[in-house]
């Protein structure tokens, strides 16, 4: 029988006497999960999610669930009711055409600041992304374009040596996902998008500062605009 060294026995113990480290990246892939739930429409604004269900829908446990619930509450999809539940948000017209006025002001403040700060190197990142937005433009690929139209917008935000304008910005940002992902299920949103950040892009690339600020700023309001009419109100 082989005797097990007194060293090795030793480091068996206390591998099993430590204990698990909880996987912290679950509940943001649990997240990413319900917030690709709502944004399809499976669970619509309004509807009360329902922890039960949702854990197991994705075979996990309640508590990466309550965890995934307060990391969208951060991010202004749903909202915590006293004794009722969770809701996912409902954001009025009126709401979101007040948060985009305002948003629009804040992008151009950063795009301008942007334009003065870039370095070839952004300049490249920032033309990649126009180049991958173009091919999911091309393909109809709403989702894919969705992500990198948030990509582009972050690494513009990323420029503009505000934290204090990023932090503004964010927070606009996350209050409008719900409209704002399903505006960019219409293929000539898409490209009408995509036209308007290459003019964001151009104008970035080339240091004009009062260029960027007011292609920055109409883009937001168009992009109200089409939310609208996708909406139905106009």
């Amino acid at each position: 029988m082989a005797v097990i060294p007194d060293e090795a026995r030793s480091s068996a113990v206390d591998a099993e006497a430590q204990p698990q480290r909880p996987d912290t990246s679950l509940p943001l892939r649990v997240a990413e999960s319900i917030k690709e739930l709502i944004y399809r429409g499976d669970v619509k604004p309004g509807e009360r999610l329902n922890e039960v269900a949702l854990a197991a829908k994705m075979g996990v446990s309640r508590g990466p669930i309550r965890e995934a619930i307060r990391i969208l509450t951060g991010f202004g999809l749903v909202t915590p009711v006293l004794n009722r539940g969770v809701y996912v948000r409902e954001l009025s017209v009126g709401e979101m055409v007040e948060i985009s006025e305002l948003r629009a002001v804040v992008f151009g403040f950063i795009a301008g600041s942007a334009a003065e700060l870039r370095s070839t190197k952004d300049v490249e990142r920032l033309r990649g992304l126009i180049e991958e937005m173009d091919a999911a433009t091309e393909a109809s690929d709403s989702g894919r374009y969705y992500d990198l139209n948030l990509e582009f917008h972050s690494a513009v935000t990323g420029l503009c040596g505000s934290k204090r304008a990023a932090r503004v910005y964010s927070d606009f940002v996350k209050e409008l996902h719900l409209f704002r992902r399903q505006n960019f299920d219409h293929p000539g949103n898409m490209r009408k998008s995509l036209s308007e950040h290459r003019r964001i892009y151009e104008a970035i690339a080339a240091g004009s500062k009062a260029d960027a600020a007011r292609d920055a700023e109409q883009h937001i309001l168009a992009g109200c605009q089409r939310m609208l009419r996708s909406d139905g109100q106009a």
